[in-house]
């Protein structure tokens, strides 16, 4: 389903004609998550042109239930924009529209870039994401397949928190049984978890080098828990929802957090922040998905290739989960 609203004028060379596009893609299937059930992804394309005819786009993809902007929020920035856009309008959009950032400073890379086709990254390796519960038994190898793969060297990413844990951590045994040896998988338990809980799931780990980490297994009001565990235990722990903005990322960062650090770039803010804030520091990253479309997922990855660990995979193996359009 596309709504479009288009703007057409006449720009000068501190200016750009201004356009945007309403979206929605259907899930295949609902992602159940501790957050709750997800349908249907909604988000804004918009197109920036120059007075010589290039152009750029860029996504605003929501996630409010990981602190950035609503949907809502972003159209009526869009809106309140009118039919011209110029870089300092970019430059000042506040913190509180992290994804609207994100969106507008990809347009103007992008347009910088003129990118034409689709980019090829053969470097980065995927993690794929494998749907809650039992369902992920019989999923995981078809996906393994269709990604060609033989049956081995895949990431896998698990969504956990979801349904009882004796359920799940039966589920995960048989799971972890059933993967082949060099397969890796991320537990992620979106914050769903409390101290207890998490525990559990860090002395199965313990016992099992399949699994590379546990993602966000606290909410981010329990970061200071979440820290002590990662000193307790040698499984990995990633912080995800306690870094969902640059704000957040640097605070975790001056409080000592020395894991591994899960950046979903579409909602992080200002690329170029994040950047330069990510050159300074030296962090264990994985860039990861927020269910974008291909103009994000190409924005994102450029970040990933720049600036994720390389010995991990990237968190965008999503395409079996949305119809295309």
């Amino acid at each position: 389903m596309l709504l479009a609203f288009i703007y057409f004028f006449m720009v000068d060379d501190c200016s750009y004609q201004f356009e945007f596009s309403l979206y929605q893609r259907l899930f295949r299937r609902p992602l159940h998550t501790s957050h709750g059930i997800w349908r249907v992804r909604e988000g804004i394309i918009i197109e920036i042109t120059d007075s010589i005819n290039h152009k750029g786009r860029g996504e605003i993809a929501p996630l409010p239930w990981f602190g950035s902007e609503t949907l809502a929020e972003a159209l009526q920035f869009c809106r309140h924009l009118g039919n011209t856009v110029t870089k300092a309008h970019i430059a000042n959009i506040p913190d509180r529209l992290p994804a609207c950032q994100f969106a507008f400073e990809s347009a103007l890379i992008n347009l910088k870039n003129q990118h034409g086709e689709t980019k090829k990254y053969p470097s980065l390796s995927y993690a794929h994401l494998l749907p809650a519960g039992e369902e992920a038994l019989t999923t995981w190898q078809k996906m393994a397949t269709e990604n060609n793969y033989r049956d081995s060297g895949i990431t896998f990413k698990w969504k956990i928190g979801v349904y009882p844990l004796t359920t799940e951590i039966t589920v995960g045994k048989k799971l972890l049984q059933l993967l082949p040896s060099d397969t890796k998988l991320r537990l992620d338990a979106n914050g769903g978890l409390n101290i207890k809980q998490t525990k559990q799931w860090l002395q199965l780990a313990e016992q099992n080098d399949k699994i590379e980490f546990i993602e966000q297994p606290l909410p981010p009001q329990q970061f200071v828990e979440m820290l002590a565990l990662s000193k307790d235990y040698s499984t990995p722990l990633a912080l995800d929802e306690s870094v969902a903005n640059l704000d957040r990322l640097e605070k975790c960062v001056r409080q000592g957090w020395q894991g591994i650090f899960v950046i979903k770039a579409a909602i992080a803010g200002k690329p170029s922040r994040l950047r330069q804030f990510c050159r300074q520091n030296s962090l264990d990253l994985v860039f990861s998905s927020v269910f974008e479309t291909e103009i994000g997922r190409q924005a994102a990855l450029e970040l990933a290739l720049e600036l994720g660990n390389p010995n991990r995979a990237v968190g965008f193996g999503i395409n079996s989960w949305l119809i295309d359009n």
